[in-house]
């Protein structure tokens, strides 16, 4: 399997103010802004390989995100320097049914879930992220899929690292909660060859979904728990 993880792809009713959110908060830089999609993208001394990707939806935020994003500290006094700083940013504080936990979840301006996390040393050297986190009936499964479709191993239980070491985790978590309708985040991953990668992760239990993408250049699949993600067409690498 030669496909790579590009992009975390989030819905947005406003691309531009959103992403200006999140680049102000993770210390990255809006680098592309082509409406109705804007790009932000890690400074190289971060380590994380992929970008941020807000995409205009008109649909509203319903439910629960089934990914999100976790930010990482180094010190108690800096999660709570974090937190500050989203909430002046424009962020909520969310109740996701957490209760007594050391990390702080908050809501960026659209509603979606993000986690400032309390120091830990997993996390020291990844960049402003720590995690891409995923929803999951069955985390290690899910893992192993998505291991095959990033080429980011297994480096702990049901969480994945980039082969270099470097930036934010991939993890799956336990939820009792099946999929239910298109998530407002998902993934994007770069192949070698479109059409040979599609038909490898078809084998592993991906299937073909359509959520109204009409005629475009890369192809939409969801993986074995139903989350949506795109197979673009090939790119350079580096």
């Amino acid at each position: 399997m030669s496909t790579r993880l590009t992009d975390v792809v989030i819905d947005a009713a406003d691309p531009l103010a959103l992403a200006r959110f999140w680049a102000e908060l993770l210390d990255w830089r809006v680098s592309r802004v082509d409406l109705p999609e804007v790009d932000v993208t890690p400074p190289p001394h971060d380590g994380s390989a992929f970008d941020l990707s807000f995409v205009r939806v008109t649909e509203p935020k319903t439910r629960k995100n089934r990914l999100h994003l976790d930010l990482s500290s180094v010190a108690p006094d800096h999660q709570m320097v974090l937190v500050e700083r989203a909430l002046a940013l424009g962020a909520t504080r969310a109740d996701v049914g957490q209760r007594n936990v050391p990390w702080i979840v908050l809501a960026d301006p659209e509603g979606n879930e993000f986690c400032v996390l309390e120091p830990r040393p997993e996390y020291a050297d990844t960049g402003a992220l720590a995690a891409i986190v995923v929803d999951a009936v069955s985390p290690d499964e899910l893992a192993a899929f998505w291991s095959a479709a990033t080429g980011w191993p297994l480096a702990r239980k049901a969480s994945l690292q980039a082969p270099n070491g470097r930036g934010a985790w991939l993890e799956f978590i336990t939820t009792t909660e099946p999929h239910e309708g298109k998530n407002r985040v998902h993934l994007d991953v770069a192949p070698d060859d479109q059409a040979t990668d599609v038909a490898t992760l078809l084998s592993l239990g991906a299937t073909t979904v359509d959520i109204g993408q009409g005629k475009v250049s890369w192809i939409v699949l969801a993986d074995p728990e139903g989350n949506e993600f795109c197979v673009l067409t090939p790119r350079a690498t580096g």
